[in-house]
């Protein structure tokens, strides 16, 4: 029994220590937080080994994209405790403008500057999701780096070690995946969500459709009919649904026209792990192969 209790102790004390979707310790100097998980997943790289630096994620881990998110109190006094926020940018925190005026000393740091955009749907002036892209996210990172830098200058030499490191990885990324995409005979797909024009535009993809551009959406029978049509008339080999999100739809499409569903990840949830977004990008660059090939 002295055992058993000892264990749950110390697995509580780690649990504490460690938090759901964070990275902190009590008597961190620097605090860090990100506004979801693509950019949570670039902090812990540009912070690794560095001491008295804590990371918090601030949507949590299985929020996904920021489609509509609602701040809560929460998460205002998490910001109010920050030295930085990093954000993604171009519109993808729609909420930014009131974390702005509620609390105009906390520093933001934005990773999108001088990322050349897609324009979006609707009301949206740009696609926000850049960093599917891996050129996007090395570009996002630097931004990310060079803020740190100024804000925390303690740590300037290793903020900038840490970016070089994951950087090279990102870029020795794109070669393995461009060698492996780039002869597929067929590069014309069908999504279920805007979350892919920027890699699509990388890899040399051709999107065929997008047939439901809010992922929480499902798409009325008209705009499935003309999706099978575009499948059918355009020799589409596969449609891709996320992992995040149900395949219903896509199911329809693909019973209807014959052709197999396929999974990519646009990296918003996963594994509070540094390599996150290598591993989710290595799984998207293998389901290429298999559903384009």
């Amino acid at each position: 029994m002295k055992r058993l209790l000892a264990f749950l102790l110390s697995a509580l004390l780690i649990f504490t220590m460690t938090g759901c979707g964070r990275r902190e310790e009590h008597s961190a100097k620097f605090r860090i937080v990100a506004s979801f998980y693509p950019i949570y997943i670039m902090a812990l790289n540009l912070t690794e080994n560095i001491p008295d630096v804590a990371v918090d994620n601030m949507a949590g881990q299985q929020t996904g994209c920021l489609h509509d998110y609602q701040l809560q109190s929460s998460d205002m006094q998490n910001l109010s405790s920050a030295d930085v926020f990093l954000i993604n940018g171009d519109g993808m925190e729609s909420f930014l403008e009131k974390v702005a005026q509620q609390l105009p000393n906390l520093e933001i740091i934005n990773s999108s500057k001088g990322i050349q955009t897609i324009p979006g749907e609707g009301n949206e002036e740009a696609n926000p999701h850049i960093w599917v892209s891996i050129s996007n996210a090395i570009l996002q990172v630097e931004n990310l780096s060079q803020g740190l830098q100024k804000a925390d200058p303690e740590h300037a030499a290793q903020y900038s070690e840490n970016a070089h490191a994951y950087e090279e990885k990102l870029k020795t990324l794109r070669e393995e995946m461009h060698q492996a995409v780039d002869p597929l005979p067929n590069k014309a797909i069908v999504t279920f969500h805007e979350a892919f024009p920027y890699f699509a535009e990388e890899f040399g993809l051709t999107i065929a459709k997008v047939v439901n551009r809010e992922p929480d959406s499902q798409p009325s029978a008209k705009e499935l009919a003309e999706t099978i049509h575009i499948v059918e008339e355009s020799g589409v080999k596969a449609v891709f649904a996320e992992p995040q999100y149900p395949k219903s739809a896509a199911d329809i499409v693909a019973k209807e026209s014959g052709i197999k569903v396929y999974s990519l990840d646009p990296a918003v949830t996963g594994a509070n792990d540094p390599d996150a977004y290598l591993d989710a990008m290595r799984s998207n660059m293998e389901v290429l192969k298999e559903a384009l090939s």
